[in-house]
């Protein structure tokens, strides 16, 4: 029974295979409007298993159609190229299809298949409806249904060609797996407004891709990425950014003094995404964004050589604008990210740091489109954290996406912290040491762009003590300046904020930037300035401190003067004579 079995279904397949590739030729070239063409060197097929399989399978567009499809404005804004080795197909029912004209396919497998898609956006495109036009009156000639369950591709090497600029870009991805969910034509499915080009879902997933960025300073790496398009989210386990060296050796590899970061955030999920937009326009819009858990830290070493290159244009929101794609995110959500900034100083030879931990907030309006920004050109950040672990920190930005010297507006309060807490900054990279002092409250509000920033500071504290540092080349670390200390907390610093008398000291901030100085740098340094004014080491008092230590250092000189005079009388006294 087996081997009749065989020989009769062997004997329906070589009967139906130049049948069957006529039709699936056919059935591409009319049901595409002609763009496309299919060509393989093998079918086989099974009646009783309903399975069968294309070997070497290239589908591509006929660029002469193309063209014509472009002059009558119909051509599509994607064009495929595709190419798989073997495309199996599972329950597959050719006497079905011959009787009631109607062909179910329960799976579609493309297995390391290579795509490459061309994105030209063609104006005429711009409205239109993402359901796509029905091809059911190409097909209806053969058929009154055609359904496939499930098309799954698997391990795709997909290469993406952006067409829209003076010169194509190339962007590549490998190890994508996509699943296209009942994809149906019939003479309603173009209509039926619960899909999306003829499919109920489209579903996407990479497993831990990972590339190095083109100079290979980093590595960047998607733990699990994965997209369903009916409910508009992405989920991503984790993204990392990886520098390739260790803190002090990636500027040295440079070769100058650079920012490096190191980056990991976990849980991030997009919702409300429009699948649609993105397929026809290469457009990446989303109503929200989340981020749990995580870490971002910036280290750079100044001891090393300038790459003496302003860093113009190079602010959080400037960046978002040289984005090659359209992105809008309306809001992003961040909770439990751990931020840090650190330098290495040429003078201490100490590596200073500030951390904001457990920082949370949200970001709004992130965006480069045009579109959005026309109807509002602001992004906003509301941002609350723990500065040094200890201090409760909140601030607000305003970042202007339409300014060409990056204006941007900050706004914060800090309460209730402990002011030694701050040494791991203060005492490598300004040579200062707080001995005492506790902060109540400090408020700024401040204005800047790339190169000016001014604003106002309230500093609120009490009980300050400092020490003023200097390197000493013979101990190898830094070292208290006794008489300078003395002098900076008895003539300069204001112990307290308001003073016994109730005297409050409000300072304004008025810092030039630093062309080369990072966006980080220019923040914490800007505040730093605020900060001098109001304990009291304002121009005048550094002035005054300058001059006490010159009479200072004259009142040693002539004292060391007098005491060499008196040993040389002394010297002369006791000379027999």
């Amino acid at each position: 029974m087996f081997v009749f079995y065989t020989v009769v279904s062997w004997s329906y397949s070589e009967k139906l295979r130049p049948v069957l590739t006529a039709e699936i030729k056919d059935l591409v070239l009319t049901s595409t409007d002609s763009l496309y063409h299919i060509g393989f060197s093998t079918i086989k097929t099974n009646i009783f298993t309903g399975n069968a399989s294309l070997s070497d399978v290239e589908v591509t567009a006929d660029p002469r159609i193309l063209s014509k499809l472009v002059a009558f404005r119909r051509a599509p804004n994607n064009v495929y190229r595709i190419k798989v080795k073997k495309l199996s197909i599972r329950g597959f029912h050719p006497l079905r299809l011959f009787k009631y004209k109607r062909l179910k396919i329960e799976q579609l497998l493309l297995d390391n298949p290579s795509i490459v898609m061309t994105n030209k956006q063609q104006p005429y495109n711009e409205n239109k409806p993402p359901r796509g036009n029905s091809p059911y009156a190409y097909i209806s000639k053969y058929l009154k249904e055609f359904r496939v369950n499930t098309i799954r591709f698997k391990n795709i090497r997909f290469k993406y060609v952006n067409d829209n600029l003076e010169r194509p870009v190339v962007d590549s991805l490998v190890n994508l797996n996509v699943t296209l969910n009942d994809w149906l034509i019939d003479p309603n499915s173009a209509n039926d407004p619960t899909r999306m080009y003829l499919l109920k879902d489209i579903v996407l997933n990479i497993n831990n891709y990972a590339y190095s960025t083109p100079d290979s300073m980093y590595r960047i790496g998607v733990d699990r990425f994965d997209f369903r398009a009916s409910t508009g989210r992405i989920k991503i386990n984790r993204f990392i950014l990886v520098p390739r060296h260790s803190e002090m050796k990636f500027g040295e590899v440079s070769g100058y003094a650079r920012d490096r970061f190191n980056v990991s955030l976990n849980n991030i999920t997009l919702s409300g995404i429009d699948f649609p937009l993105y397929l026809r326009k290469q457009e990446l819009m989303a109503r929200e964004m989340k981020i749990n858990n995580g870490f971002l830290a910036v280290f750079n070493n100044n001891s090393l050589p300038e790459q003496n290159l302003p860093k113009v244009g190079k602010f959080p929101h400037q960046l978002l604008q040289t984005v090659k794609a359209p992105l809008t995110i309306q809001k992003l959500i961040l909770d439990n990210i751990n931020i840090s900034y650190a330098e290495y100083d040429r003078d201490s030879q100490e590596r200073g740091v500030i951390t904001f931990d457990n920082t949370s907030g949200t970001i709004s309006n992130v965006t480069n489109a045009k579109t959005v920004k026309e109807k509002n050109p602001y992004m906003f950040a509301r941002m609350h954290t723990r500065l040094m672990g200890e201090g409760k920190l909140d601030v607000n930005f305003r970042f202007d996406l339409n300014a060409s010297n990056g204006t941007f507006a900050y706004a914060g309060l800090l309460k209730d912290m402990d002011g030694r807490a701050l040494n791991k900054i203060t005492r490598p990279l300004g040579m200062i040491q707080i001995r005492s002092g506790y902060i109540n409250a400090l408020d700024f509000r401040v204005q800047a762009n790339d190169q000016q920033a001014e604003g106002k500071l309230n500093f609120r504290y009490e009980r300050l003590g400092v020490n003023l540092l200097e390197r000493d080349a013979d101990k190898d670390h830094l070292v208290k300046k006794g008489w300078l200390s003395f002098l900076a907390n008895n003539l300069i610093l204001n112990t307290s904020n308001p003073d016994a008398n109730g005297k409050f000291v409000s300072a304004r901030i008025n810092y030039t930037k630093v062309p080369s100085s990072t966006f980080f740098s220019y923040l914490y340094k800007t505040l730093f300035q605020g900060i001098r004014y109001s304990i009291g080491f304002t121009d005048s008092k550094e002035k005054e401190i300058k001059t006490q230590v010159q009479k200072f250092k004259k009142m040693k000189s002539d004292r060391e003067r007098r005491r060499e005079k008196r040993r040389q009388r002394q010297l002369k006294q006791q000379r027999p004579r």
